[in-house]
């Protein structure tokens, strides 16, 4: 598969990294994103209340502005976790991390990515679909598959014709 290749400040990390990684990769300043953004939502709904009254009652009003505060909260983080895979944003420490959790895996003879029990040309088109797709803020890699855009020999992987 052919990747697209995005020259970058920060090392590539994984240029589709799997929605689980990029929720647990999250950094305590990706969860103030995510709570300042909850907070805001009813909080402007208040302010704008305030400051032109209207005769409805808010409660109804500001838990849809705390759901709809808690989503774009959720996205932003996840978007901020995302930059800093692709290299986007400072990573030294997801680098370090990947490179620890990842030459585990290999350690422990598992596959690099995870197992997915769909066939390879399935996680392609999967691979195809999702690949830098956080920047439309709702889409998630929900797949395991090989293509991440990154050399696996970093982490320890022989090639096929070394391991024979």
């Amino acid at each position: 598969m052919l990747n697209k290749v995005v020259k970058t400040e920060y090392p590539l990390i994984d240029s589709d990294p799997h929605a689980s990684r990029v929720i647990r990769y999250m950094r305590p300043s990706d969860y103030a994103a995510w709570a300042g953004s909850t907070a805001a939502f009813p909080a402007a709904l208040y302010a704008w209340e305030m400051a032109d009254p209207t005769k409805l009652k808010l409660k109804t009003t500001l838990k849809l502005g705390g759901f709809l505060g808690f989503t774009a909260g959720f996205l932003l983080a996840y978007q901020r976790s995302s930059y800093r895979f692709w290299g986007w944003s400072e990573n030294k420490r997801e680098e370090e991390r990947d490179l620890t959790e990842l030459s585990q895996r290999v350690r422990e003879g598992k596959t690099l990515y995870g197992e997915s029990p769909q066939p390879a040309w399935v996680q392609q088109a999967a691979a195809s679909n999702s690949q830098w797709s956080q920047l439309n803020l709702g889409e998630f890699n929900l797949v395991n598959h090989p293509h991440h855009g990154t050399d696996p020999a970093k982490y320890g992987v022989k090639k096929e014709e070394e391991s024979s």
